[in-house]
């Protein structure tokens, strides 16, 4: 038989085990989620995907405003789809660069999550929570299944690393340092639909 001392003893103990047990357990219940894996981490699913997914991007003219030289009518498919070297002016906004959608760690898309790419390409938000231009079809690509957008970013993550940052984006007032395409209102005497783009 246990004497009341050891019973009250006894009784302390399984109290102590029992509150560090309840705190691990609260710990482990409110414990920040585990990090996912970025796009240059992630193993893309198989080439079905893969596949599917250059063939979305393809179409989606993705090659247009992101590939350097494209713009230029000698695109460098060495640097496929590693930023252009051709701004976007919007007017009143600014200038916007295609940015490079490789999976570089330091200047593409490499540090994103699937998560995060899926909401610039579908929402025009980037993890920073900065809008994209207006000129990125969002609205087009936010009606993409999440079988085709999931296989888009499996085509992304397969690509080979591009390091390049491109540059900008630049304010309304600001000059760029790259070439820009520009919308050119019409001159006096012209009519709007003979306005014209010019790339300077």
């Amino acid at each position: 038989m246990f004497s009341s001392v050891s019973r009250r003893v006894l009784s302390a103990g399984a109290a102590c085990v029992l509150g560090v047990s309840a705190v691990l357990a609260l710990q482990a219940a409110t414990a920040a989620p585990a990090r996912k894996p970025t796009l240059a981490e992630e193993k893309p699913t198989g080439q079905e995907a893969i596949e599917r997914g250059g063939y979305l991007v393809r179409l989606g003219g993705c090659n247009d405003c992101h590939t350097p030289g494209y713009f230029l009518g000698k695109p460098d498919h060495s640097r496929y789809l590693g930023g252009s070297d051709v701004g976007f002016e919007v007017p009143g906004l600014g200038t916007f660069v295609g940015p490079n959608l490789t999976p570089d760690r330091e200047t593409g898309l490499g540090d994103w999550t699937r998560a995060e790419i899926v909401a610039a390409i579908q929402t025009g938000v980037r993890p920073d929570g900065r809008v994209l231009a207006p000129v990125m079809p969002w609205h087009a690509f936010a009606e993409l299944t999440k079988s085709d957008m999931g296989a888009v970013v499996d085509f992304l993550a397969s690509l080979t690393p591009v390091t390049r940052k491109v540059s900008g984006p630049f304010g309304p007032e600001e000059k760029a340092d790259v070439f820009v395409m520009r919308i050119v209102p019409p001159d006096a005497g012209e009519t709007p639909a003979e306005g014209r783009a010019e790339v300077e």
